[in-house]
């Protein structure tokens, strides 16, 4: 795993978070990272909650200088045509970011509908799991929580595999660690999560 900024937002104790480079990310992040060899001036980068868009998003307009425009399909048509056409005639690039592939925006415009589908797509897909085991280990890591070295492994084989379950997941434990005061063991991580609802835990083998 290499790392850049963290995928999830998360309440550090200083510095800047980590990027986890994973399978899941691998196609969207070398997208982003070879700007200059896109056919277009302009992609489109698509992914579930918390997944690290903005993240990946801000490590573009670092390396490119380019222009990004979160939850593009929420955005006016006339306007994100009119970007469109700016980055197409300056030569600057634009990244358009939402949670949906562009075909399932609501378009109403022909011309911007057209030039959507025409532009180079990437997706950061939900994480696998060796993404899941080093999430639960630097989110655990930035909130600055004691846990035992079972608990990431136990936790990743049963949240579910979603950056938002694995991020209200993490909030908690760290809550109810700092709360307590007491390191986070298996026992403590499994009352919390099932006292706070957020999913149950079928524990056949411990």
């Amino acid at each position: 795993m290499s790392q850049i900024g963290l995928p999830f937002d998360w309440q550090e104790q200083g510095g800047q978070g980590q990027f986890i480079a994973g399978e899941a990310n691998r196609i969207a992040l070398a997208h982003i990272e070879s700007w200059r060899s896109w056919p277009i001036p302009i992609s489109i980068l698509s992914g579930p909650p918390r997944s690290g868009k903005t993240a990946l998003a801000r490590h573009f307009a670092t390396i490119s200088g380019g222009v990004v425009i979160d939850e593009a399909n929420r955005q006016p048509n006339e306007a994100l045509f009119h970007q469109w056409n700016i980055a197409r005639d300056s030569g600057v690039p634009l990244l358009l970011i939402a949670r949906e592939a562009p075909e399932l925006w609501t378009v109403a415009l022909p011309d911007l509908r057209s030039r959507l589908a025409a532009a180079p797509h990437v997706r950061i897909e939900e994480p696998d799991d060796a993404l899941m085991l080093a999430l639960i280990e630097t989110g655990l890591a930035q909130a600055g929580s004691a846990y035992a070295p079972d608990v990431p492994e136990w936790l990743s084989r049963r949240i579910e595999r979603s950056y938002a379950a694995l991020a209200a997941a993490l909030d908690q434990l760290n809550r109810a660690s700092l709360a307590a005061a007491r390191k986070i063991s298996i026992a403590s991580a499994k009352e919390a999560l099932q006292n706070s609802h957020l999913f149950s835990i079928e524990d056949k083998d411990g």
